[in-house]
């Protein structure tokens, strides 16, 4: 079961990623929008969808799905704040959906990041007991 739900959490998150990309690198006008307001145009958009891209490689690379994930992740941080604090959760009329997509690609991330929580700091967050066990002597 761990293994299906990591699976479409990845694929999930790579597809989201994948399709995107289309409108960052044709330079879509919304996505001209969102960096100009940033004041990055165009190095942000371009240096974001190539990390993106990195990023959804990395997800579909079974071994290399946690450092997509974590990759992912910190992309749709800096996403999700500047919509928070900068552009606003509408862009040109989308009904929020740029952001939705953005929390969506990030908790799916996160479900990525939790069932491989033992390889990032060395606990299993799924077996609380043996950790009690462990720490008593």
């Amino acid at each position: 079961m761990k293994k299906i739900i990591i699976n479409i959490a990845r694929f999930g998150a790579a597809a989201i990623l994948l399709q995107t990309l289309f409108f960052k690198f044709t330079a879509a006008p919304e996505s001209v929008y969102i960096f100009s307001t940033l004041g990055i145009e165009p190095y942000g958009r371009i240096g974001s969808g190539i990390a993106e891209l990195i990023a959804a490689i990395l997800l579909l690379w079974p071994s290399k799905s946690l450092i997509g994930a974590l990759l992912s992740m910190g992309v749709m941080s800096g996403a999700i704040l500047s919509h928070v604090f900068i552009l606003g959760f509408q862009i040109m009329d989308d009904g929020g959906l740029l952001f939705a997509l953005a929390l969506i690609v990030f908790l799916l991330n996160a479900v990525i990041v939790l069932f491989n929580f033992k390889k990032v700091i060395g606990i299993n967050l799924f077996q609380p007991l043996q950790i009690i066990d462990q720490l008593s002597l």
